[in-house]
């Protein structure tokens, strides 16, 4: 991506995921917080480099700061855009436009080749167009929530953040496909990604199970609706989650726990008999399983082609010598985060700066938008634009 830049706008999670995975592999990325920063800067928990938050989705970028509710300071934004490939904010429906910068009536015509990426909650208009939008509520509005958890639990949130994590992969591909599409026509255009479409693409059996079948979801905890076993069992070291995908790795698996018979037996002969006999199934295996070691057993199972793993915790995960081997922890100098997960063999991505405090790119920003040295002082003075401040601390934050 090289050569490719990108003004980003952008806050919180879902922009800046999607914004640093184009830095990682090569794009010039110039982040443009608001004067009182990215609101994830104070998030805790904290380490060497700040908020670990902030700092785990923000690195191969410029970071400037700019009050862009003031005329100058949209004027920094234009001159920015005259040589930029993408715009990605995820400002309310309506900001831009109040501002004067609105895609249809001034980016557009400006900027014809501009892709102009919006990510919102719900769209721009709609029932909720324009409201707010945060991932466990959009897991909850969009039903993921109902279908997560155990059905004496009740509904539960997905531990990450998996509707922000998910648009801002959507968000880079809509991006790359319109920069395919613009090697054609010349022409960018506007992307609108929401959280709540993306949360929507998740409800995957359940919604086609639902659509075509009229079958309403339930909630299974560890289960997988529609394979078995495909769950969690219990042995002496831990749990174990064991995923059998297909009749030969149950009679593998059967065979591996010396309990061959079960694969005979006329109510499991089927994946679909499984499904039907799940309970019997699962409290069957789980007394062979119960004496068993569960990373001694997942690596048993691996090696004959049987998907199964120990239960790990994220310590443990981040530990683990295949986590080293695919370069997923990035360490330079205090800064040490998570890796690049997208392996390309000649065009490599890279970590070519680490995450910085706010304000401490805005000269060379505003130089490389035009503006000399006296222009700049004044912007500054006048609070159009601001430089480097200290990093909120865990001891200013609590």
């Amino acid at each position: 991506m090289a050569g490719f830049k990108v003004i980003d706008l952008s806050r919180v999670l879902a922009g800046p995921v999607c914004t640093q995975i184009l830095g990682d592999h090569g794009a010039e990325v110039i982040k443009i917080e608001p004067p009182s920063g990215d609101e994830t800067r104070s998030w805790a928990p904290f380490g060497p480099e700040g908020s670990a938050f902030y700092s785990g989705i923000n690195r191969n970028k410029m970071h400037a700061a700019a009050d862009l509710s003031k005329g100058e300071g949209r004027d920094l934004l234009l001159r920015l855009l005259e040589g930029a490939d993408v715009l990605v904010h995820n400002f309310k429906a309506g900001t831009l436009e109040r501002w004067g910068l609105g895609y249809d009536d001034v980016l557009s015509k400006r900027f014809p080749r501009l892709i102009y990426c919006h990510i919102t909650g719900f769209g721009e208009d709609g029932p909720l167009g324009g409201l707010p939008g945060y991932d466990t509520v959009v897991q909850a509005i969009a039903g993921c929530m109902s279908v997560n958890g155990r059905a004496e639990t009740g509904p539960t949130r997905v531990g990450m953040s998996i509707v922000d994590l998910g648009t801002a992969m959507n968000a880079l591909a809509a991006i790359l496909l319109a920069a395919y599409e613009r090697e054609r026509s010349g022409l960018g255009q506007k992307l609108d990604v929401c959280l709540y479409d993306c949360a929507l693409s998740y409800l995957h059996p359940h919604a086609a199970g639902y659509l075509q079948a009229g079958v309403v979801p339930a909630r299974t905890g560890n289960q997988h609706p529609s394979i078995a076993p495909y769950e969690e069992f219990q042995t002496q070291s831990g749990s174990l989650f064991l995923g059998v995908g297909n009749d030969g790795q149950f009679t593998a698996v059967c065979s591996e726990l010396g309990c061959a018979s079960l694969a005979d037996d006329p109510r499991f002969g089927t994946n679909a008999l499984r499904v039907k006999n799940r309970a019997e199934l699962h409290d069957l295996l789980q007394v062979h399983l119960s004496d068993q070691d569960a990373e001694a057993l997942s690596t048993r199972l691996l090696a004959k082609g049987i998907p199964a793993s120990a239960v790990l915790d994220v310590p443990r995960v981040l530990a683990a010598p295949h986590t080293a081997h695919r370069s997923m922890i990035v360490e330079e100098g205090a800064y040490k985060a998570l890796g690049i997960p997208i392996k390309l063999s000649r065009t490599p991505g890279t970590v070519r700066s680490t995450p910085r405090a706010l304000g401490a790119d805005t000269r060379e920003v505003c130089r490389q938008a035009g503006f000399d040295q006296s222009e700049i002082d004044d912007m500054i003075t006048r609070g159009i634009v601001f430089e480097q401040r200290e990093t909120p601390s865990k001891s200013s934050k609590g």
